[in-house]
């Protein structure tokens, strides 16, 4: 149920069904003594912010309202297997049924002064859209007959190379009666001039040679998206549209020490969504859904490489054309009722079809074949290209929640899924697989008091395939490496989690402190295998590896600098540590599957009395030894600390103007390759590249208003 304030004594009382009724009743009147200051529901799940508590900080947008609350973190929408049931953001207490088109895209285009109260909900409840959050976050809207507002902002930004770049954004919040929409019209920024050099050694570390490259992408986003809602007794529905333009060229120029060499790229990346929902209430406490999502992707470019002469003149010698459209349909029902006054269930049904076309074209100087216009003139790579593949999957899901609340301190979540697929592949291999799994868990939360909880998880977890990988893809991350093979074999990762965390809340809303342990072990783990099947031409593709295990714990206390005469200044801080191991393919050696964790450090700063902020984030990675392994190489990228600078100011009540210091320290990422002849698995060192990249730092200028 939405609450909203009234009368006096600021009451929540009961509007409509947009946020769950048990989560919102807030404290008896006399409780609160300034509508200003937050408070936490009588079960002590939920901490409330009255829009009334950001006033003094002249917030724009939601986004500004979640930056001064401590512990907040909001993950983005999109991505994953289907629509699920996850998530962390509620708006009015719906999600939003899109994948890419997520509600953590709009909190920067929904105006502050429409938002009632902010809650932090960190208890689990039946009545919840999203389930198996940590904490989730829901933006409750001011109710009104009518109202509307229109943001705008302005972007400048200035690059290390003197390149001045400039975008915009447009939005407009509109309701009449139970009739919600907002639009966004964006042109974003996206341009980058990344320097790279690289210094070359042979196996006894004399060197051998040099490399200088410069990468420009010269891009700009553009961006619509809509979202209408419509409310009508206990009925509500949605309807979402999304439509993004990512397309850009991107020039590549390398200096060896004897030679010059160019590569031009022209991408094409569109993307469009549809999605919504419709809901229903009865009157015995029972609700209904369905919600479905379009989706449709092209991710196409062309890249040229040349050699260039003396003379400037430039001579093709690599021509890679990569064509990929992926196409989603979903659709899913839901049905949750009350079973007692302590327990809840939800059923659902969600089938999803996805479908993937890709080809890869790869043409150069170095074989014998005849040229062809198809591959850029160039003569045809037929090992490495792909002339055409569509995978295709349907799946089905089954899942039932459970949600129990074991007494005014403990709650149980728990969940089965069943997840049935068929994978169909045609083109230069034709295969069919089918796949059943089911994904049980548990999620146990415990209060022992209102600012201390425990959580317990154990869930099992399935990944979702990356259907490009069932084909020949070009491989960009290696110049002498074109593409990668395909694996038409490829299964699912599954791994079972194990979580343990604690939260404790601070007094008088001056901080949060979390401490998370966490353990998976994985089976079937994706990684590079060797896909050879000619030995003049060592190939490596995506497969499954084998057994792994990852575990490490999560730390970060976000609090108040009151105890310091900074009320208005909140310091965060985060030391995370991890840990991974699996035996490699190629080696037969025990190795590292991701990074070691890093140290964040982050500091903003409220001058209320001249509306001013100003701020930091610092981050430190640990570097500990993770290696990328392929079939000619070993791999180990390390990143250098960065820093990124804010500061703010308010101007004429509804004019902020926004200056941030962008990778402030001039952030290096570097890399060293180890290169093997003819492979890692039974070659010898050839040589070692050593080298370091940074787009370098960069400013912008925000100019914000709402009217």
């Amino acid at each position: 149920m939405i609450a909203a304030w009234t009368s006096r004594h600021t009451l929540l009382t009961l509007l409509s069904l947009s946020v769950p009724e048990a989560l919102l009743h807030a404290q008896e009147p006399g409780q609160i003594n300034s509508p200003d200051q937050t408070f936490t529901s009588a079960d002590g799940s939920t901490v409330i912010y009255p829009a009334a508590f950001f006033a003094p900080y002249s917030p724009v947008s939601v986004t500004d309202m979640l930056d001064r609350i401590p512990g907040v973190s909001v993950g983005g929408g999109g991505g994953g297997r289907g629509l699920g049931t996850g998530g962390d953001l509620l708006i009015n207490g719906q999600r939003i049924a899109g994948k890419d088109n997520s509600p953590r895209e709009q909190l920067d285009r929904i105006a502050a002064r429409e938002v009632e109260r902010i809650e932090i909900i960190r208890g689990t409840s039946a009545e919840l859209d999203v389930r198996g959050s940590g904490q989730v976050v829901n933006v409750v809207l001011t109710e009104s007959d009518s109202r509307s507002s229109t943001q705008i902002e302005l972007v400048g930004r200035l690059n290390h190379d003197d390149t001045a770049e400039a975008g915009a954004s447009l939005s407009h919040s509109r309701q009449i009666g139970g009739l919600q929409a907002l639009f966004n019209l964006e042109s974003r920024p996206n341009y980058e001039n990344r320097q790279y050099n690289e210094t070359q050694y042979d196996a006894l570390r004399n060197q051998i040679g040099t490399l200088s490259e410069t990468n420009i992408r010269d891009q700009d986003i553009y961006e619509f998206s809509g979202n209408m809602s419509y409310r009508i007794g206990e009925q509500s529905m949605q309807f979402n549209v999304l439509f993004s333009d990512f397309s850009h060229p991107r020039y590549i120029s390398r200096q060896f020490d004897d030679r010059l060499e160019d590569e031009d790229t022209d991408y094409d990346f569109e993307n469009w969504e549809v999605g919504g929902d419709y809901g229903i209430a009865f009157e015995n406490g029972h609700r209904a859904q369905l919600l479905f999502v379009a989706t449709d992707q092209s991710r196409d470019y062309i890249r040229e490489r040349f050699d260039v002469d003396a003379a400037d003149n430039r001579n093709k010698s690599l021509y890679t054309e990569s064509n990929q459209r992926t196409r989603e349909r979903i659709v899913q029902g839901n049905y949750n009722m009350p079973l007692t006054d302590a327990q809840d269930i939800r059923l659902g049904l969600e089938r999803a079809v996805t479908r993937l076309d890709s080809s890869l074209f790869i043409g150069s100087r170095s074989t014998d074949e005849p040229v062809s216009d198809r591959y850029g003139g160039l003569s045809p790579r037929p090992l490495l290209s792909n002339p055409g593949t569509t995978v295709e999957e349907t799946r089905y899901e089954a899942f039932v929640f459970h949600n129990w609340t074991l007494n005014d301190r403990m709650t149980l979540e728990s969940s089965l899924l069943y997840e049935n697929s068929e994978i169909a592949q045609s083109g230069n291999v034709t295969n069919s697989r089918r796949f059943d799994f089911l994904r049980p868990s548990l999620d146990y939360r415990f209060n022992f008091t209102d600012s201390m909880q425990l959580r317990a998880t154990v869930s099992k977890g399935v990944s979702q395939l990356s259907f490009s990988a069932f084909a020949a893809t070009a491989n960009n991350n290696d110049r002498e490496q074109n593409a990668n093979a395909g694996n038409p074999e490829l299964e699912p990762q599954e791994e079972t989690r194990f979580e343990v965390g604690l939260e404790y809340r601070l007094p008088a809303d001056s901080g949060v402190v979390n401490s998370r342990i966490f353990f998976r072990d994985i089976k079937n783990y994706i990684g590079k295998i060797n896909a050879t099947t000619n030995p003049a031409q060592p190939l490596s593709a995506e497969g499954n590896v084998g057994p792994a295990t990852r575990w490490g714990i999560f730390n970060d206390a976000s609090l108040r600098l009151g105890f310091v005469g900074l009320p208005d200044a909140i310091v965060s801080a985060e030391l995370n540590i991890f840990d991974s191991e699996i035996t490699n393919p190629f080696l037969g050696s025990k190795e590292r599957i991701n990074r070691r964790g890093e140290a964040e450090l982050g500091f903003r700063h409220d001058v209320t009395a001249l509306r001013l902020s100003y701020g930091f984030d610092y981050r430190y990675p640990f570097h500990g030894g993770e290696y990328d392994i392929d079939i000619r190489t070993i791999t180990r990228n390390d990143r250098q600390p960065s820093l990124n600078l804010f500061v703010s100011k308010v101007f004429f009540d509804d004019l902020t103007v926004r200056l941030e210091s962008d990778n402030t320290l001039d952030d290096y990422e570097c890399r060293q390759r180890q290169r093997f002849e003819p492979t890692t698995v039974n070659g010898f060192l050839d040589r070692i590249e050593e080298s370091c990249s940074s787009r370098f730092r960069r400013l912008t200028l925000r100019v914000q208003s709402t009217f």
